[in-house]
């Protein structure tokens, strides 16, 4: 009982660490390529820049730098360990199938809210070689920090002290307020980030690893990035003009790249030897009874 009275503030402390890194990465980008495109448009200096910050980041949190007594917990927590190649193939496998259902869930609800919450900026008078070079950086920012923070260093710091899926959701409701920070405070924006949140520490928690989630979670965005929020505003409303062929089509993408994904999932399980976290926690209510 009195290790269970410390786990909850080392918890919440460790949440609050996760927080910081995750949406202060993206708070250091987003000034960054905001005084770019005000500046200098025609030359990308925020994407050299902000890999140099995103590389040190990475080297402390991987337990480089001072205190040298908290190297080797920094490097366990970051958990950035390398996987098999079997298990790398259906780690990346899951995610994109779960992308490909994520895509068409995130259709779907701006189609029946008509509220779209992610609207890019125009870049069409910004040079596309400077367009391009933000784009894959603010992918990579968001994979990288929020996948070392959120579930490394939380999700691995929870998991030894509560069920895979406890764990995985509790990281998902706490970087949750970061996703509505810059989308609104939406019940769509909140659930979607949630499925999205909950599929990166699944991912994490079957291979022992953020880097599959770190590939998933760059490839994720940049494909939100290019292929599906800069329609958003020309999306149908279904309130005013019904439901129409696009949106049968993407309600069934959703549906059935969803259960291609839970097999891959299945798959990816059943290879590392980890239980799915359902299925883990079912079998500890059982032991408890």
């Amino acid at each position: 009982m009195r290790r269970d009275r410390r786990a909850v503030p080392a918890s919440v402390a460790m949440g609050a660490l996760a927080f910081v890194i995750a949406v202060g990465s993206s708070g250091v980008w987003a000034a960054l390529v905001s005084a770019n495109l005000a500046l200098s448009p025609v030359v990308p200096w925020s994407v050299p820049v902000t890999a140099l910050l995103l590389v040190a980041m990475w080297r402390y949190l991987a337990g480089r730098g001072v205190p040298a007594r908290t190297s080797a917990a920094r490097r366990r927590l970051l958990r950035a360990r390398g996987v098999s190649s079997a298990a790398f193939g259906w780690a990346l496998l899951a995610g994109l199938l779960s992308i490909a259902a994520l895509a068409g869930y995130w259709i779907v609800l701006v189609q029946v809210t008509d509220h779209p919450t992610n609207v890019l900026p125009d870049y069409a008078r910004y040079p596309a070689f400077t367009v391009a070079a933000i784009l894959v950086m603010a992918s990579l920012v968001g994979g990288v920090a929020e996948e070392a923070a959120v579930r490394g260093y939380f999700q691995s710091f929870l998991e030894r002290r509560r069920s895979a899926a406890a764990a995985i959701l509790i990281a998902a409701l706490v970087i949750a307020p970061g996703h509505a920070l810059s989308q609104g405070f939406l019940w769509t924006t909140v659930a979607f980030y949630l499925g999205v949140d909950v599929m990166l520490g699944t991912l994490a928690y079957l291979t022992d690893s953020i880097v599959p989630g770190i590939v998933v979670h760059t490839l994720g965005l940049l494909v939100f990035f290019t292929l599906v929020w800069p329609g958003d505003l020309a999306r149908r409303a279904v309130r005013i003009d019904g439901p129409d062929a696009w949106f049968w089509i993407h309600l069934s993408q959703a549906v059935v790249f969803t259960g291609l994904a839970l097999l891959a999932f299945r798959r990816l399980a059943a290879l590392t030897g980890r239980r799915t976290p359902d299925s883990a926690t079912q079998s500890e209510s059982v032991g408890a009874s």
